[in-house]
């Protein structure tokens, strides 16, 4: 039997996943590739492989999607990985550099600026050093690892997950998995009891990754990160989707 193509993203927030699949017999079924998120969505886009856990966003570029786990990168409020950084308050901001690892956050930030900050600065794309601004009037969006400790260097932070729910009362879901493709049932349920298996086994995890001194790695995998596709995550889901076509 071919094995299941799967790619996901090599960030803290997907650890637990990664832990559960690596530690579980599935891994005998499965190709796992670890991408930067935007890459994984390039993958599935490309059916170069069959599940990846893909920023919500990018399922606008699939013909055919579908969800086929109960598990997510999500938050219930702040997530403390996801922020726009900024030298001003972002109401004064007259520049916005984007992530170029990031689909979904870019585009949660042009939301926000757009429907709740009503707000419209300049979007800029690949910029050089772009999470290195010094001109007073430019922020920029950052995801992930390269955020750890960074939120003392910036006068005005924004957690973007934490935004989102003041502005809509709803959760978030940066990163779903999705198939392009009719997946067999005995294999997404064998898949959600990997990814089950490493969600509780992350205290073990914590000890085998780097501690920081100035990041929190428990409170994060522990807390900040709400690992379960509720409804209430699908319905935010999707009205997210909806803003974005609105942009």
């Amino acid at each position: 039997m071919n094995k299941i193509r799967i790619s996901a993203v090599s960030y803290t927030n997907t650890k637990p996943f990664l832990y559960g699949l690596q530690h579980s017999a599935i891994k005998d079924r499965i190709d796992l590739s670890l991408d930067m998120p935007s890459d994984c969505a390039q993958k599935l886009i490309d059916n170069k492989v069959d599940i990846g856990l893909i920023p919500v966003a990018a399922t606008l570029s699939l013909p055919h999607w579908e969800i086929v786990s109960a598990y997510c990168i999500g938050a219930v409020g702040p997530v403390n990985s996801v922020f726009i950084f900024s030298n001003c308050p972002i109401e004064q901001a007259t520049k916005i550099q984007l992530d170029p690892e990031s689909r979904s956050s870019n585009n949660l930030a042009k939301v926000l600026l757009k429907n709740y900050w009503k707000v419209q600065p300049q979007q800029i794309l690949n910029a050089p050093d772009y999470a290195e601004s010094t001109d007073p009037l430019t922020a920029f969006v950052q995801i992930g690892d390269r955020t750890f400790g960074k939120t003392e260097e910036y006068k005005y932070v924004y957690d973007l997950a934490g935004e989102w729910q003041k502005f809509t009362g709803l959760p978030f879901v940066f990163a779903a998995w999705i198939a392009n493709k009719p997946i067999p049932d005995d294999f997404i349920k064998e898949f959600d009891q990997a990814l089950r298996h490493g969600l509780a086994h992350r205290h073990e995890l914590l000890k085998e990754l780097p501690q920081r001194a100035d990041f929190d790695l428990e409170d994060y995998l522990m807390h900040k990160l709400d690992f379960d596709l509720t409804e209430d995550k699908k319905k935010a889901l999707y009205l997210f989707l909806d803003y974005i076509k609105a942009l």
